[in-house]
């Protein structure tokens, strides 16, 4: 199950005490001051790990805290320090103060790390205070309190081609075709409920990780259906390919509905509606001859004005030549450096 949101409570850990303490010995009757400093806390650290997934660790642990520091000791010995906490969080996590809003940090990198908590200060015991004037100080620091905040996290899968279309285009079916990735696919709308992730490999050791958006419906941008909490998980993508039914089992039209979807991606964010994209036209194993996808596609060019490949997921027909165009693209988008910077603020 995709957890992409969750909120938690992390506490850095309190510093530890100093320590008064004064050298009783039998051959040192006047023992000085030997009281030791209390240990630093330890601090909260979120990481980017590309090994995690989902936030699902968050929807059953709300509180988060690192170690306290130990207390010091007598003979001049320091408390230990606490434990640092680090929290592992899948790449594409926004971290948000929960209360003023404010984005953190986005950890879209693995291997990246954010404080989000720092421990307190350990306090000095009476040994650190000692002088020529003052040789017999009574008193000690106290250790300083943790940081205490409460955090949004909201995931946004970082996919280089995500597929978009109406429900039953054909989505889970092409991800199932053309990686490893099994959602569960029927004959029923929205049977996909969560974002998919799939690696596809193309010859030569070539790689790109594909995600399939679930179904996106007219109003979607204003939270009709399942597409309004899924949208921004598209924002991450380079290459957009919208998937289009040759035969659309609800009798609709299948250039309103790449209109309708359109739409919606321009409602929810303007620069989506930008994204390079490939129109692909699914289920055509549905045509019975050469002669019938041909005009299929042909009449789709003329009303749209864009190129059309026709593919079939069920057979495999035309999945090479949209494979091998949506990597050219995926290439041509990373070659740009205004690109990248871009999709980092999303």
């Amino acid at each position: 199950m995709l957890i992409d949101r969750a909120t938690i409570m992390v506490r850095s850990g309190k510093g530890g005490d100093g320590f008064v303490h004064f050298a009783r010995f039998k051959y040192i009757p006047k023992g000085g001051p030997d009281g030791g400093d209390g240990g630093d806390g330890g601090s909260v650290f979120l990481l980017c790990d590309p090994n995690v997934a989902t936030l699902l660790d968050f929807a059953h642990q709300y509180h988060w805290a690192a170690q306290d520091g130990e207390k010091g000791q007598e003979k001049q010995m320091a408390g230990r320090d606490g434990l640092d906490l680090e929290i592992r969080v899948p790449p594409g996590t926004l971290i948000y103060e929960d209360t003023t809003g404010e984005l953190l940090a986005d950890l879209d990198t693995p291997g990246k790390r954010l404080c989000v908590a720092k421990g307190g200060k350990r306090g000095f015991g009476n040994d650190h205070f000692k002088n020529s004037i003052n040789q017999a100080p009574h008193f000690c620091e106290p250790g300083q309190p943790g940081e205490e905040h409460k955090l949004r996290l909201e995931l946004k899968l970082i996919a280089e081609v995500g597929l978009v279309g109406k429900p039953n285009a054909g989505k889970s079916t092409l991800l199932s075709a053309i990686s490893r990735a099994r959602p569960k696919i029927a004959d029923y709308p929205f049977t996909t409920l969560e974002p998919q992730l799939g690696i596809t490999e193309l010859p030569g050791a070539r790689r790109m990780v594909v995600a399939d958006i679930p179904g996106l419906i007219e109003g979607a941008s204003q939270g009709a259906g399942l597409g309004h909490q899924f949208l921004r998980h598209v924002e991450r993508t380079r290459v957009l390919i919208h998937l289009v039914e040759v035969e659309p089992t609800d009798d609709s039209d299948p250039v309103a509905n790449y209109h309708i979807i359109r739409n919606e991606l321009a409602t929810y964010a303007p620069k989506l509606a930008q994204k390079p994209q490939l129109i692909a036209l699914t289920k055509m194993d549905l045509l019975a001859t050469d002669a019938d996808r041909a005009a299929a596609k042909e009449l789709l060019e003329q009303q749209l004005g864009l190129p059309v490949f026709p593919i079939s997921a069920a057979t495999g027909f035309g999945l090479p030549a949209l494979l091998e165009t949506v990597w050219d693209l995926v290439q041509q988008e990373k070659a740009q450096p205004e690109a990248d910077a871009e999709l980092k603020q999303l």
